[in-house]
C-alpha cells in the first residue's frame, strides 16, 4: 500500500465509521453527514491509499484484506487527535447516559469519572432505558450508557462492548396505603394476584419488561399491560396514581409522591447492570468512565452476586464475558 505525503483525519474517520457499521447509511448518520458525502471521502481516501478498503455490494460491505489492516492504524490516528484536542482543552464531551434522574449506579459512576479526568467534560444525558440507548449509541450521538446488556437483542449486543458494573437488588414501588406497603421488605410471594407495571409497551425499555416476565413467571403475578407513554416525573406519577399498579424497579429507584420503595426478598432479585459503549470509541475521557465503573463497583461490592439471590441464568453467562 503506498504511502501517502498526507491523511486528513475526516477521511480516517469515515473509514473507520463504515467498517464497524459495515452499512454506509448507518455511517453517515452516526457522522451526521450525507451519505454521498461519505462515500465521497471513502473513494478519496482508497485513491490516496491506492487500494479498495471495502468490497461493496447491494447487500452488504466488508472491508478487504486492506481495509482490515488500515482500521488499527486510523483508530490509532483518532485517538491521538482526540488526545492532542483535549490537552488543549478542545476535546468534545462525552456523552454519557444514565437512563433516568434520580438512578445511582450510573451517577456515582460518573461522578468518579469526573474526579478522575478534571480537564476532561463528561455530561449526562437520560434516555430512559438501554434499548433506546443503543440506536443512540451505534450512531455516535452517544458515547456510553448502563443497563441489562444481556436484554439487548443479538444484534444490537453486536456492535456493543460492554463492562458488568452492578448486581442492583431489584424493589417494589407501592402506593402508600397499600396493604404491602407497611412491610420493611416484600416476599416475591405477597406479590402473587398482583399486576406490575414493567415498562411493558415502552419502545426503549423492553430489556426491562422481559426481566419482569422472567421473574414473574411462574410465581401468579402478572405484568401490567402497555400503558400511554408518559414523558417526564409528572406524567409518570399521573398515570401510575390512574392504575395504582405496583412498579417493578431498583432499590435506588426516587420515591413518587404517595409511594414508598420496598426492596424484594425470598428471593432477592437482581438486575444486571453494564457499562454499555459503541465499538471502537474513541474518546479521551472513556478509560477514566471504565476505569471509574472498575472502582466504584469495587468499593462497593456491586459485583457479588449471593448464593440465594435470583437472576436469568442468560444474563449470568453474558456477564461472565466481556
Amino acid at each position: 500500500m503506498p504511502a501517502p505525503a498526507h491523511l486528513d483525519p475526516r477521511l480516517l474517520r469515515a473509514f473507520v465509521a463504515v467498517a464497524e457499521e459495515l452499512h454506509f447509511t448507518r455511517a453517515a448518520a452516526r457522522l451526521y453527514v450525507a451519505q454521498q458525502a461519505l462515500s465521497r471521502d471513502v473513494r478519496r481516501l482508497e485513491r490516496e491509499l491506492g487500494t479498495e478498503l471495502f468490497v461493496r455490494s447491494t447487500r452488504q460491505v466488508t472491508p478487504t484484506a486492506d481495509g482490515e489492516r488500515l482500521l488499527p492504524y486510523a483508530r490509532r490516528v483518532l485517538q491521538a487527535q482526540e488526545d492532542l484536542l483535549a490537552a488543549f482543552g478542545q476535546a468534545r464531551p462525552l456523552l454519557v447516559d444514565l437512563n433516568s434522574p434520580g438512578l445511582v449506579t450510573g451517577r456515582l459512576v460518573l461522578e468518579r469519572a469526573r474526579r478522575l479526568a478534571p480537564e476532561l467534560e463528561l455530561m449526562a444525558r437520560y434516555e430512559s432505558g438501554l434499548t433506546g440507548a443503543a440506536a443512540e449509541l451505534l450512531a455516535g450521538r452517544l458515547d456510553a450508557s448502563f443497563g441489562r446488556f444481556a436484554g439487548l437483542p443479538p444484534a444490537l449486543r453486536a456492535g456493543l462492548g460492554h463492562q458488568p458494573v452492578r448486581y442492583e437488588p431489584m424493589a417494589v414501588v407501592l402506593p402508600e396505603d397499600h396493604p404491602l406497603a407497611a412491610r420493611p421488605e416484600v416476599p416475591l410471594a405477597a406479590l402473587a394476584g398482583e399486576t406490575v407495571y414493567a415498562g411493558a409497551g415502552n419502545p426503549r425499555t423492553p430489556e426491562w419488561t422481559d426481566l419482569g416476565h422472567r421473574l414473574f413467571e411462574g410465581r401468579g403475578i402478572e405484568v401490567a399491560p402497555p400503558l400511554p407513554l408518559a414523558v417526564g416525573d409528572e406524567e409518570f406519577r399521573r398515570i401510575m396514581e390512574r392504575t395504582r399498579h405496583p412498579i417493578l424497579a431498583v432499590v435506588s429507584f426516587p420515591a413518587m409522591a404517595s409511594t414508598v420503595v420496598r426492596p424484594l426478598v425470598d428471593p432477592v432479585p437482581l438486575s444486571p447492570v453494564s457499562l454499555v459503549w459503541r465499538k471502537g470509541l474513541v474518546h479521551p475521557a472513556f478509560d477514566a468512565l471504565r476505569r471509574a465503573a472498575a472502582q466504584v463497583a469495587a468499593e462497593n461490592s456491586w459485583l457479588h452476586r449471593p448464593a440465594e439471590a435470583w437472576i436469568p441464568a442468560s444474563d449470568v453467562a453474558v456477564m461472565s464475558v466481556h
